[in-house]
C-alpha cells in the first residue's frame, strides 16, 4: 500500500495505521494486514486486479459477514464498509482480526498426523449448521435474488452456460454435468450457502474454529452443495481417506452437522463441487492469459484440471454404480 493511499485510509478511518502488510493467499481478493495506533488489529478486504464474474463485490460480502456475525457464526467481527473509490481505488470493508492457521495444507498435514480430527470436523459442522439457519426471504440480503426453484438443475445450467463462454472443450466436465441430470434430486427448502467453506477458507487454532472467511460466492441453495464441497476429494489436500475437507472423518461432519444433513444427497453434490472447482480453475487460468493478472499462483491452478477431470470420471462411475 502506497503512502498516498495510506494516508486517504488513515483519513477515512480517523485512525492512525503504524503497520500495514498484505496477507497472504486470497488469489481473488486481497487481505491487508492493518495495525492502528493503539494496538488494535484489523483486516483490510478489497479487490485484485482481475476478479471472478461470479464473485460478489465487496458491499454484499459485508453484508453476509454482518447476518452471520448476527446469527452467531463464527466470523471476525464486521468493522466498516467503504464503497467510495477515492480513498484507495476499490471499495473495501475493514473487520477485526482474528488468530489461527487456514493453510489448508498444514492443517490437513496436522490432521493426517493424528490420525484425524474428527473433533475440529464436528466444529466446523456446527458451524455450516449455523448458516445455514440463514433463510430466505431477507431483505439485508435481498441483491442474492430469488432461490433456485431446483439447485441442482440450476447449477447444470449455470456451469454449461460458463463451459459455453469460455469456449474450451472440456468432454469430462460435460460428462459430469449429463451424469448430474441423469441422477438430479427432488429439491430441498433453500437456505444461505456459504458457496466456499472449505479447508483453506476456515481459520483454526487447535481443535476449534476461530473464523469462516470468503464469503464472495455465497448465494441461496440446498444445503447439500455446501455439505458436498467440503467432503469433496478435491478439497482433501492430499488425505484422500479423511473425506471431511481431509481434516476428519464424514460421520463425524455430518454429526456435528446435525439434523436436516441427508447423506444420500452427498454423492450428486461432491461430483457438483468437483466440476465446479475445474470450471472455476479454467476461469482462474483464464485471468492470467488475459495479462489482466499476471499470477504464477492462477496459472499453476489452471493445471489441476486434468487431475479434477479424472475425479470426476471416477464419481460419476461410482454414481451410476450406486456405489458413491
Amino acid at each position: 500500500m502506497d503512502e498516498g493511499k495510506r494516508a486517504a485510509l488513515e483519513a477515512w478511518l480517523g485512525r492512525r495505521i503504524t503497520a500495514a502488510s498484505l496477507l497472504s493467499g486470497g488469489a481473488i481478493q486481497q487481505n491487508w494486514a492493518l495495525t492502528l495506533e493503539g494496538g488494535e488489529e484489523w483486516v483490510l478486504r478489497t479487490d485484485n486486479a482481475a476478479t471472478l464474474a461470479v464473485s460478489l463485490p465487496r458491499s454484499a460480502e459485508y453484508a453476509l459477514l454482518c447476518a452471520a456475525h448476527a446469527e452467531g457464526v463464527t466470523v471476525p467481527e464486521p468493522l466498516r464498509l467503504c464503497e467510495d473509490r477515492g480513498v484507495i481505488g476499490t471499495p473495501f470493508f475493514v473487520m477485526r482480526r482474528v488468530r489461527g492457521t487456514a493453510t489448508g495444507f498444514r492443517l490437513a498435514k496436522a490432521a493426517a498426523a493424528q490420525g484425524g480430527d474428527d473433533v475440529l470436523v464436528r466444529a466446523l459442522g456446527a458451524e455450516l449448521a449455523r448458516i445455514h439457519r440463514i433463510t430466505p426471504p431477507r431483505d439485508d440480503l435481498a441483491f442474492l435474488g430469488a432461490p433456485p426453484t431446483d439447485a441442482g438443475a440450476a447449477f447444470i445450467a449455470a456451469m454449461r452456460a460458463r463451459l459455453d463462454d469460455a469456449g474450451t472443450p472440456r468432454p469430462a466436465v460435460e460428462w459430469g454435468l449429463a451424469a448430474m441430470e441423469r441422477h438430479l434430486l427432488p429439491p430441498v427448502p433453500p437456505v444461505l450457502n456459504h458457496n466456499d467453506f472449505r479447508t483453506g477458507n476456515l481459520m483454526v487454532e487447535g481443535h476449534a474454529v476461530t473464523a469462516v472467511l470468503d464469503w464472495e460466492f455465497a448465494a441461496w441453495g440446498d444445503p447439500h452443495a455446501d455439505l458436498g464441497w467440503f467432503c469433496a476429494p478435491c478439497w482433501r489436500f492430499g488425505n484422500r481417506g479423511l473425506e471431511a475437507g481431509g481434516l476428519g472423518s464424514r460421520a463425524a461432519f455430518l454429526e456435528g452437522y446435525g439434523a436436516g444433513a441427508d447423506a444420500s444427497r452427498l454423492p450428486f453434490w461432491e461430483l457438483a463441487a468437483t466440476i465446479r472447482w475445474a470450471v472455476i480453475a479454467a476461469d482462474q487460468g483464464a485471468r492470467h492469459l488475459s495479462g489482466v493478472e499476471r499470477s504464477l499462483e492462477l496459472a499453476l491452478t489452471a493445471q489441476i484440471i486434468p487431475e479434477l477431470e479424472m475425479d470426476i470420471l471416477a464419481q460419476v462411475e461410482a454414481l451410476d454404480a450406486g456405489t458413491a
